[in-house]
């Protein structure tokens, strides 16, 4: 039975559909689009879908365990699982900075979606002008006040969603965001599949194109597959430690990685068929879905209701992941310290927009920080950016992965992952579960570290990606 002053799970679905809209986020419907026009198309995508099988599932099932082995937070589980005074206790120190620096540039981001959304309402994408849009996302962008107050609005939905608690603010919140992100995807997708470029979109998502395909895509898809489904940041952990003994972290973790899985499959063949349809470039970047799809949209009969709706499954999708994020910090101070959760939410959400405002400014600003990006060649979003996807996450999942494979006993990890499941209990699977977790995890780890060190790059064994 989980600590009341914690909190538990209502049902096994609450905890799939909060984990998996952890999972789902910026990652699946901005980021993965976007890198996967930059390199090439289908390749990218299949070696994506192994990367996913081999190394994101196997360090989810194991996060997800040791949170409910230990029904504590990241730096509370590891402190009971292998002593106070043990490092271990790093690993969870790791992710819980992790998910506060994520947070902090993560929401700004989410901002802009926000803003977006109201944009979009106006009426003012309908027949606009290609270029005046083209200049929107650099006036919503460059707007440093308006970036920290979209900011901040974010960050007090999901404030007002945690504060709630687990059942009824986290996991009402996913019960109600996540079926409602599915059926707007599945319009759009029914959208897509009538423009004339859903075949060509659909052949470039799924070709196995070699064309800007090169072994640093190899690198580029290993880490995505890491960071996409939310592991290494101790959120996997901290909802697990609100699951009942007997529920199935298997079956589980299997689900969270289909859906997450299809969710930026489905933002491909939405994006990639508009960005076809009106001759657009698929490697567009980060401009891909704030630039290429209001101008595509703004084409299209109902424009109007196309781009609210795709700027608000935006929002939707930023929201799941930013409840967790949040949920990763104040879980801290609600285990260790013995905070109440109506302090330890607002105390770490407020922190957390604090932090956030160098981020803002520095994206909306050449001046703010340029004498750090002049000196290090990023500003304050880059480098939390940077930090926290190519190390720290990296080190966290390293951590979980060698703790629970080589520190956990053989018993008891035996008994955590058979527990309330059937798949669980076929030996085959547990013991090559177990070898990926002690052997191809911790390798693929060190390679995306040293693929952020561009070690391969200097090497001349990979192009810059």
């Amino acid at each position: 039975m989980a600590d009341e002053r914690r909190g538990e799970w209502g049902s096994r679905v609450g905890f799939i559909l909060a984990a998996a809209g952890s999972a789902v986020g910026l990652g699946n419907v901005w980021k993965f689009p976007y890198i996967t026009g930059e390199n090439g198309g289908g390749l990218f995508v299949l070696i994506y879908l192994v990367c996913i099988l081999a190394v994101g599932l196997p360090i989810m099932i194991a996060e997800v365990m040791l949170g409910r082995m230990s029904q504590r937070s990241p730096v509370s589980a590891f402190k009971q699982l292998a002593g106070d005074k043990s490092l271990w206790r790093g690993v969870g120190w790791i992710g819980v900075l992790a998910g506060f620096v994520i947070l902090s540039y993560y929401s700004v981001v989410a901002g802009w979606a926000l803003e977006y959304t109201v944009f979009s309402a106006s009426g003012a994408i309908e027949g606009a002008d290609p270029a005046a849009l083209t200049q929107r996302f650099g006036q919503v962008a460059g707007n440093g006040s308006g970036a920290i107050l979209w900011h901040v609005a974010f960050m007090a939905i999901t404030i007002a969603i945690v504060i709630g608690g687990v059942q009824k603010g986290v996991e009402i919140a996913a019960r109600v965001l996540m079926p409602l992100l599915l059926l707007m995807f599945i319009a759009l997708l029914i959208f897509a599949s009538q423009l004339e470029g859903f075949g060509e979109g659909a052949s470039f998502v799924f070709g196995l194109h070699t064309d800007n395909f090169g072994p640093g895509s190899v690198l580029e898809a290993l880490g995505h597959s890491f960071f996409t489904l939310s592991v290494g940041m101790g959120a996997m952990l901290t909802y697990g430690s609100y699951l009942k003994k007997d529920d199935d972290i298997v079956v589980a973790s299997v689900a969270i990685t289909v859906i997450d899985t299809l969710v930026a499959l489905m933002a491909c063949l939405v994006l990639f068929p508009i960005t076809f349809t009106y001759g657009m470039e698929p490697a567009a970047g980060p401009s891909l879905v704030f630039q290429n799809i209001p101008i595509a949209l703004a084409q299209l009969p109902g424009s109007t209701i196309w781009a609210v709706t795709f700027f608000l499954l935006l929002v939707f999708a930023a929201l799941t992941s930013a409840i967790s994020l949040l949920e990763v910090t104040a879980s801290y101070f609600i285990d260790e310290l013995g905070w109440s959760r109506s302090v330890a939410v607002p105390v770490t959400g407020g922190a957390i927009i604090l932090l956030g405002i160098p981020s803002a400014l520095a994206a909306s600003s050449h001046t703010f920080g340029a004498g750090m990006e002049a000196a290090i060649g990023m500003n304050w979003f880059d480098l939390f950016d940077y930090v926290s996807s190519n190390w720290m996450l990296p080190l966290c999942g390293l951590g979980i992965s060698l703790f629970a494979a080589w520190r956990v006993g053989e018993q008891a990890r035996r008994v955590q992952f058979a527990a309330g499941s059937t798949l669980g209990k076929i030996e085959g699977l547990y013991v090559a579960w177990l070898q990926v977790l002690r052997f191809v995890v911790p390798i693929a780890i060190v390679l995306i570290m040293l693929h952020a060190l561009k070690v391969f790059e200097l090497l001349g064994l990979t192009g810059a990606t």
